[in-house]
């Protein structure tokens, strides 16, 4: 009896860490658009948006916002909202899954109110068509009844403001992506952007940490604020437990080495990710759905988390031919201690691929091959 008694403590327990991991989280995004570091170009034109919006009195135009995961998408969402002064609704175009949900969400937004939808490319056909004339002209159209007496009922709406966020913006179809008024890219930040986001969450989370470790910490950060503040809350831990709780350059490498992240920021699955390419076939080119079945990771998930930092880094080229590992990305495993056998493209004398192909070939030859490659990732 004595042990059940105890068994909801240790759930109560788990359930109040996790609360907080997600308290604190939470508590180091900005709150304005004046506190948000980066993206520059992005904040001016919002604050332009907004204002405008504000001094009119009027709902702001529909925001799409698009670019890697961890960038601040969502929390630019939170920003527009508060600095409009009006309530965020926020959902995801999964979890949209009929349109009488969409309808649901929209008939309870209040005026000038944002709805928030995170994955907008993953909103199915039908929810989407009923979006467009939410967006265009703040109504929907209802059908009553079924069969021949079933009859159609245009509901309106209060003016509303959608921000729809994605990482594929390609996925969205034209009649979608044109109802949106500002579109904007976030792309990846700079070592000393990612610099001040780190002095600026230690300065929240009351963490004592030398200008050596921001460094060190941001260096590793994939140029991404959601990955730089894991790092410091990460390296903090260790500090407590390893050192004094101050945060040096020792400190905050010696976190990153039991983490098994290397100098560029690497972790295990982004060096499995080379190493595949670089070892098993001969640097490549070689498609994305052999390279995702021989280290056991779905292809979206590399596509979506993994690619996007490689090419960034210049450790991965995308051709036609497939996914080709650079020079840079042999020499960076090299360092490591991996095998590097010898890549497998070199000086032709023989005709190309696409020798005495015109540019309309190439495209459809190209199609067929990611045709091709993505039945087999579903397959």
């Amino acid at each position: 009896m004595q042990d059940t008694g105890q068994e909801p403590d240790r759930h109560v327990a788990a359930g109040t860490l996790a609360v907080e991991e997600v308290a604190v989280e939470t508590s180091l995004r900005p709150r304005l658009l004046a506190e948000y570091i980066g993206q520059q170009t992005v904040k001016q034109n919002l604050e332009i948006l907004l204002a405008a919006a504000r001094q009119r009195e009027e709902a702001a135009d529909h925001v799409l916002l698009y670019g890697p995961p961890g960038l601040g998408k969502t929390t630019l969402a939170n920003i527009i909202a508060r600095e409009l002064g009006v309530n965020l609704h926020a959902t995801s175009g999964p979890a949209i899954e009929r349109p009488g949900d969409l309808a649901a969400i929209l008939t309870n937004l209040e005026e000038r109110d944002v709805l928030f939808i995170d994955e907008i490319h993953r909103l199915n056909h039908a929810v989407e068509e009923l979006l467009y004339p939410a967006m265009e002209d703040f109504a929907i159209d209802v059908m009553i009844g079924r069969g021949p007496s079933a009859r159609s009922l245009r509901l309106s709406l209060k003016p509303f403001t959608v921000i729809g966020a994605t990482t594929r913006a390609g996925r969205i179809g034209g009649p979608l992506r044109d109802r949106f008024g500002a579109v904007y890219r976030l792309d990846y930040y700079s070592k000393d952007e990612l610099a001040t986001i780190v002095k600026r969450s230690a300065g929240i989370l009351g963490v004592a940490i030398e200008d050596d470790a921001v460094q060190v910490i941001a260096r590793r950060g994939r140029g991404t604020p959601r990955v730089v503040n894991r790092l410091l809350r990460r390296v903090r831990d260790y500090a407590q437990v390893r050192a004094s709780g101050r945060i040096g350059a020792e400190e905050a490498t010696a976190a990153m080495n039991a983490m098994d992240i290397d100098d560029e920021g690497l972790d295990t699955t982004d060096r499995r990710l080379l190493a595949a390419i670089v070892q098993k076939f001969a640097s490549g080119p070689v498609g994305g759905a052999a390279v995702a079945a021989v280290i056991g990771e779905e292809i979206e998930t590399i596509e979506d988390v993994y690619e996007p930092y490689l090419l960034q880094l210049g450790f991965l080229d995308r051709t036609p031919q497939g996914r080709v590992a650079t020079e840079r990305a042999r020499d960076h495993l090299r360092t490591l201690g991996y095998e590097v056998p010898a890549p497998r493209r070199s000086d032709r004398t023989d005709a190309g691929l696409w020798d005495g192909i015109t540019s309309e070939g190439r495209t459809e030859a190209v199609e067929a091959v990611e045709t091709v490659e993505a039945d087999e990732a579903v397959h």
